[in-house]
Formats: structure tokens, sequence, C-alpha cells
């Protein structure tokens, strides 16, 4: 079972070094039952024992605010390690001293940065984003229903009415006379 100086400790420790401490792969699931169990005797209402309920119910507010410390420093230690390793390409650094969601933490922020990072090379090569599939029109007139690009039913639209429609059945709306696409300022 844990305990408050175990809590206190994890923290100083986090606190002064550069990286990741080692934590018991349970210790989420130890200080929850730590505090739960704290709360339990904190909401009691016996006189008899009242400084010890006053005890407790301060140590369980230093625990959590110890805790959530602790769970923040462990953060930006996580996220300095992945714009490390999204630099240098070595990501396994401190890796055997973060908790389980710690590491799927880890993994989705470097799925992440890889995206971003081939997104952006994209752009700084001059590949064109994909161009709009759709685009808003504005009926003339009042259309009837119709076939859609995938067999779909279309419509019927009304005089005025705007619609988001494929860039191949606007172009036939258009040449027809039919509809004007709505232009984005």
């Amino acid at each position: 079972m844990i305990t408050y100086n175990d809590i206190y400790e994890a923290a100083r420790k986090e606190r002064y070094a550069e990286q990741l401490q080692p934590l018991q792969k349970n210790f989420i699931q130890e200080v929850a039952g730590y505090l739960k169990e704290k709360k339990e005797i904190a909401s009691k209402e016996d006189n008899e024992f009242s400084d010890v309920i006053i005890k407790t119910k301060k140590q369980l507010e230093n625990a959590i605010t110890i805790f959530k410390e602790l769970m923040l420093r462990r953060r930006k230690k996580l996220l300095t390690l992945v714009l490390v390793a999204a630099e240098t390409g070595i990501s396994k650094q401190d890796f055997e001293n973060m908790l389980s969601l710690e590491k799927e933490l880890f993994e989705e922020l470097m799925k992440s940065i890889d995206l971003i990072d081939k997104k952006m090379n994209e752009e700084f090569n001059g590949k064109k984003e994909e161009e709009k599939r759709n685009e808003l029109v504005v009926f003339n007139d009042d259309v009837g229903e119709f076939m859609g690009l995938n067999g779909e039913v279309v419509g019927p639209f009304k005089k005025g009415q705007i619609a988001n429609l494929p860039r191949e059945i606007v172009k036939i709306l258009v040449d027809d006379g039919k509809a004007e696409v709505v232009q984005n300022e």
C-alpha cells in the first residue's frame, strides 16, 4: 500500500531530476486507492476523532496537490522527450521509466508530429492541397430531382436555395444556367 511519504518522495525525486524517474507500474492505481481511503476517513463526522479527521483532510489535500504536481512535471518531461525524439529520431530514451499511459501519450504525440512534418514538407516542396471536391452554388431556377455521381438521388432544389455539391455536378448546372457558384471572399 502506498503512503503519503511515497507520493511526496516520488514528487521530490521528479522535481530535482532531469530525466523521468521510475515509478511502480501500478502507481496511479495505488495513489487512487490511498486517496479513496483518506476521503473515507475525512468524511466521517465523529467528534472523538476530530483532530485525526482534520489532519487526514489536510493530508488528503496535500497528497492531491503533490500528485498533480508530479504528473505535470512528468508530462513536461515527456513533451521534451517527444521534441528530442522528433528532431533526432531517437525515441526510446527514458521509455522504461514511463507509465503505460505515458508510453501511449508519447506514441500518439510522435504520430502527430510525424503527420505535421509530412504536411509541412509537402507544402514546402510545392505540393498543393488536394483540390476541393465540392462547391457551394445558389440556384437560379427550380431544379427537380436528379441522379448524383454515385447513383444517389439529389434534389429537388428551389430558386435561391444554396447547396454544396460535387464539382462535376456544379459544372453541369452552371453550364445550363440553372445555378451559379457562390464566391468565397
